[in-house]
């Protein structure tokens, strides 16, 4: 006779069209950042999966005035999940899924806002990051409730937003109102067998340097704001390997020191080749390391800018997005125990597990800056990304039998019988 574990996770592995259907209903959601609309709509379906299982749900928004900055492009309500289950015992661990996702460039060969089967692979905007981990760990709750399978710790799911680089994450705002706990399992990664050490944080910037409209026939008519700009650009590349040349304790995969990054990305001026331009905007991200204070590293990219700039420039630099950067992650009590569960659930080896970092960002470190001095800073990750899942690009993929053995994983973790 089977114990409910076992049955639970039986009825996972039997769950394809269920797996379908909740992928299918939130990649349908077009909640791209920027803008980051319809929130509400994932927040929605989520209740109502959510309530037959016995979990109380409550909507947490982000005031405007955090989240509303200019350049962002950012609209819409910030509308985030907070769902527990009354009267349920152990010890409280957030289960941690953000609902935004980059936007869809061109090239995309099937739609990129629904559910596309190809064989093994669903296709879809955020079908890797990371709406399949939100179909997966409501697999694992019903699979919990329908097979009365004893649970070792209290779920508190937090379905947040803003995390694609959002200038006030759910996240945070979630950590700072004390609705986060101190155990989180965060399922923003992937199935490899890894430890998460941290992650650099992530500034993004704009920057506009005004002049005049005029026509570019009458010399001395108006003041071009791109000829301004373009010694301000050489200046901040001037910079840039002065950053790089910088090394963090943080190490990649395969034991390398990593590196900060400042990257200028966006140049925009002008209307026609002959009208000078009143106006020029430039994006750039700056990755940093934790070591780094935010202020400062603000502070070093102004007086570059500040130096370069031609005399009598008008300029202003606006922070568009901000994530904290994530250190220490792996020092906590429950890493071996989600690692023999996601080996379990994925099959390899638990002694595979290899700790290290990355420089791409997340929304953890605020979770670790809200939390008091000497609290946790350990933050599990898992997830459903492979290395051919096509993450942020064309075609975005994810294979359904990662999604359930995703959702077998965090089963494992939380029940009160896994070993």
């Amino acid at each position: 006779m089977s114990t409910p574990l076992e049955a639970g996770l039986a009825a996972i592995a039997a769950a394809e069209a269920t797996v379908l259907a909740d992928l299918g209903a939130v990649l349908r959601v077009d909640t791209s950042y920027p803008p980051g609309e319809n929130y509400a709509e994932i927040v929605a379906w989520a209740e109502a999966r959510l309530a037959p299982l016995g979990f109380r749900c409550r909507r947490v928004e982000v005031p405007e005035v955090l989240w509303k900055v200019h350049g962002a492009g950012a609209s819409g309500a910030r509308v985030n999940l907070v769902a527990e289950q009354p009267g349920a015992s152990g010890e409280a661990v957030g289960i941690y899924a953000h609902m935004d996702v980059v936007p869809a460039a061109e090239g995309w060969s099937v739609p990129p806002f629904a559910a596309t089967r190809q064989g093994e692979w669903v296709l879809g905007r955020g079908a890797a990051d990371m709406k399949a981990s939100i179909a997966a760990l409501m697999l694992a709750l019903e699979a919990a409730h329908a097979h009365a399978v004893p649970l070792r710790y209290a779920p508190r799911v937090l379905l947040c937003t803003d995390e694609e680089g959002g200038a006030y994450p759910g996240i945070r705002y979630l950590a700072e109102q004390g609705e986060v706990p101190d155990h989180l399992l965060c399922l923003d990664g992937g199935a490899a067998p890894r430890i998460w050490s941290g992650a650099f944080g992530s500034l993004e910037l704009l920057l506009e340097v005004e002049g005049m409209a005029g026509h570019a026939g009458q010399r001395g008519s108006g003041d071009n704001a791109l000829e301004r700009a373009i010694p301000i650009l050489s200046g901040l590349l001037a910079l840039k390997p002065v950053v790089e040349a910088r090394v963090s304790a943080l190490r990649d995969r395969v034991g390398e020191a990593l590196r900060p990054i400042l990257a200028i990305t966006v140049a925009q001026a002008g209307v026609k080749a002959n009208s000078i331009p009143d106006r020029c905007r430039i994006a750039m991200n700056r990755r940093t390391m934790p070591e780094e204070d935010d202020a400062a590293v603000l502070a070093e990219i102004e007086a570059a800018i500040a130096a370069a700039a031609p005399p009598g420039t008008r300029w202003a630099l606006h922070v568009t997005g901000h994530l904290a950067a994530t250190a220490g992650a792996d020092e906590g009590p429950h890493w071996p125990r989600w690692t023999a569960a996601m080996a379990a659930s994925f099959g390899w080896d638990a002694s595979e597990a290899r700790a290290y970092g990355a420089s791409s960002s997340s929304d953890m470190g605020w979770v670790q800056r809200a939390r008091p001095p000497g609290a946790p800073r350990e933050i599990l990750l898992g997830g459903a990304i492979r290395p051919d899942s096509r993450v942020h690009g064309v075609d975005e993929r994810v294979r359904i039998t990662d999604i359930q053995a995703l959702a077998a994983a965090i089963l494992r973790y939380l029940s009160g019988d896994f070993a």
